[in-house]
């Protein structure tokens, strides 16, 4: 059995504003008594709409935020982003991050590598600027390099002191698909064979149900779904059924219109919204109605479905 590297209990963060127009504070909750652990070797995302509070949640185990309230431990001691020895095991990336401009590739990562008290320091940095494909440009400035190559140097300080657990938020955002798809290799690799645990947050839903082991959906702060990627699709009962029908298309629309099943047609294509089980049912009756068809394609609910449900229901919580 796995054991927990990060356990999150309770975790709250209100945050208090003052409003001119009604002449007194405002309390904003923008984490509401989250809860959630991490294994070793684990990929958890976080997802949710904007505000949802994905980043805050991320900078409140970082220690930059102080939470309201709630308790954080990693690696079985809390509170953990206060002990040093807790930090040596923790690192972080964002596509959002900046490193000092002035500074080069080699500089920045060479500042880290000491940080951290990395052995052979120098052979870890080459490993990095090769996995990430920086090293033609390791003399650098940062200043001088485009946003997707310093979110690159970026990755690369995340993993100069052979985290134990990462925490990512939208860590390939800048990054073009080809770039992309090795990052997200690399960190598959990392938390299948060594063992690495991340915490992962992204709106890209595929590269999402690609990496993540499971995902704990967040809405106006609070933990609305928790699950694998193919779980919270599956939520979602209902599936596309597309017909190109080539014969009898007015009696398959007599037939649906009068079963009540959502339709619509576009030339000669038919889309129905259907639940799953009803599909051998519905070619069946469209078949003794002397319906045609020569291509038959059923579409099932993936991760995007799922949170653009979430995303056009805001105001309400799902389980």
């Amino acid at each position: 059995m796995r054991n927990d590297v990060l356990k999150v209990k309770d975790l709250t963060k209100i945050f208090k504003s003052w409003s001119w127009r009604r002449f007194k504070y405002k309390h904003t909750k923008a984490v509401n008594n989250l809860s959630f652990k991490i294994n070793e070797g684990e990929i958890v995302g976080i997802l949710g709409p904007n505000g949802a509070g994905k980043t805050t949640t991320i900078q409140m185990l970082l220690g930059c935020l102080t939470p309201t309230s709630g308790q954080v431990s990693y690696f079985g001691q809390q509170p953990g982003f206060f002990n040093p020895q807790i930090k040596q095991k923790l690192n972080f990336a964002s596509a959002y991050s900046e490193l000092p401009h002035r500074m080069t590739v080699w500089e920045n990562l060479d500042v880290y590598a000491r940080l951290y008290s990395v052995k052979n320091k120098s052979k870890r940095i080459n490993e990095l600027l090769d996995v990430f494909e920086i090293k033609e440009f390791k003399k650098r400035d940062m200043l001088s390099l485009s946003a997707g190559q310093k979110t690159r140097v970026v990755l690369a300080k995340s993993f100069v002191n052979y985290p134990r657990l990462l925490l990512l938020d939208e860590p390939t955002a800048s990054l073009d698909p080809e770039i992309a798809a090795k990052v997200r290799r690399f960190l598959l690799k990392q938390a299948r064979q060594y063992q690495v645990s991340i915490l992962f947050t992204s709106h890209n839903m595929k590269e999402v149900e690609e990496v993540c082991d499971r995902i704990i959906f967040l809405n106006h702060g609070q933990k609305i779904a928790q699950d694998t990627p193919k779980g919270l699709a599956q939520r979602i009962k209902k599936v596309k059924l597309n017909l190109l029908v080539i014969a009898n298309k007015q009696k398959a629309s007599d037939y649906l219109s009068y079963k009540k099943i959502k339709y619509n047609w576009k030339k000669d294509w038919l889309t129905l919204t259907v639940k799953d089980e009803q599909i051998p049912k519905i070619l069946y009756r469209l078949s003794q109605k002397e319906v045609r068809y020569k291509n038959l394609e059923i579409i099932r609910p993936n991760l995007e479905d799922f949170f653009l449900k979430i995303a056009r229901h805001k105001g309400k919580n799902e389980s």
